[in-house]
Formats: structure tokens, sequence, C-alpha cells
């Protein structure tokens, strides 16, 4: 479990292609001091296994699964990603929780200035409609961001300085592809909604069966 709360700015020292994975080394020097071999990282948003650490690097080993949902694939070598080290139980939740399990690649729509801040607008598919609200989380490249208007097929977020300058949102162009985790507690609710819905007898057929 993560927090979306970046910790470093990691690069993509060297890919190399294992069938139909990618071993991925990434250089950094302030987490991988604290990597053990097991440990799971949040790389760009996916959560990941530390499968080796060496001269301020760690290598994870991202299966097919992790390359058709996520931007990991598509990476190359110099490339900056946002990293974080799993949630310790003891520590303070600064952003909202974050599982790594990407839910699907959207796109920057638009990228526009606002006084100090910067708004960001993002695509996704129209079956994720309901994961979002105005105000709600959501998780972009494994950064914990409060939406702030959500559109037919896209949603807005508005991110401070800080942010820009600590992540690799500052890199982003618009057209760019971004790893999108949705909030976590929405969907057990909406799947604990659409289940008792699926069960329910009360039918629009059964209300006319009873003269309503």
């Amino acid at each position: 479990m993560f927090t979306g709360i970046i910790e470093e700015i990691g690069k993509f020292e060297q890919i190399i292609s294992r069938g139909n994975n990618l071993r991925l080394r990434i250089k950094a020097p302030k987490i991988s001091v604290d990597l053990k071999i097991g440990d799971s990282v949040n790389v760009n948003g996916a959560c990941q296994t530390v499968i080796e650490t060496k001269d301020k690097c760690f290598t994870v080993e991202a299966v097919e699964e992790t390359l058709k949902r996520t931007t990991l694939g598509q990476g190359k070598s110099g490339d900056s990603v946002n990293l974080e080290r799993a949630l310790r139980l003891a520590d303070r939740l600064g952003g909202h929780l974050v599982t790594g399990h990407v839910d699907f690649v959207g796109k920057i729509k638009s990228i526009t200035r606002k006084d100090q801040s910067y708004i960001f607008e993002f695509e996704y598919p129209q079956e994720y409609r309901t994961h979002f609200v105005e105000k709600g989380s959501v998780a972009i490249d494994g950064i914990s961001l409060t939406i702030v208007e959500v559109q037919v097929n896209s949603f807005t977020v508005s991110v401070i300085p800080f942010t820009m300058s600590n992540t690799n949102l500052v890199e982003k162009s618009v057209g760019d592809p971004v790893n999108i985790e949705t909030d976590l507690i929405g969907k057990y609710i909406e799947r604990i909604i659409t289940e008792k819905k699926e069960k329910s007898k009360i039918t629009e057929e059964w209300l006319k069966e009873k003269g309503w």
C-alpha cells in the first residue's frame, strides 16, 4: 500500500527484455539505500517488487500484465519515474490509499497555467466515469491528486509548484500517456451497490406486476 506522496524522481538506467517481461534498472540514490530484495516500490503508479539492489540502483521485473495495463513498457533509458516506498502502518497518510494497481492508461488533454498552479486535464474511458467525483482522490503516475472538475470524458486536477518540481509532471506535455488509478474505497462502494441492485427483486417489471 502507498500514499501517493512521491519520495524521489528516479531514472531508468537499463531496460532488458526477458521474454514477455521487462527488467527495469532504476537509478534512485535516495530510496535505494533503504530497499531490500522483496520490497514493494511504486514506480510511476505501478506496484513493483525489488529483485536486486546495487550501486544506488534497484531492479524490478515488470510482467506481461503490468506492461499491458501501464506505461512501463513504453519507457526508455534516461526517462524520469516517480518513486515511493511501501507505506508502514506507523506512517502518516499524507495523500490517500494507493494500491499501485493501475486501472488504465490515460492521456493528458491540456495543461493550463493558473496563477502559481497548473491545471492538468486527463482523458478517461467512459466505463470509469463513476469512479471520478469532484474533490475526490486519484493517483496519476503514482501521485496523489485531488479532482477539481469532472467532464463527460475528462477530469482536471490542480498541481501546486512543489508537486510540479518534485515529480515527473514537470516533464509532461499534452498527449503524453499516464498511469491512472482511481480511488480504492470508491471501487468497493460501487461494487457493493452494483451487486445489491443485481440481487434485488425490485425491478421495473416487478413494480408493474404489483400495479405501480
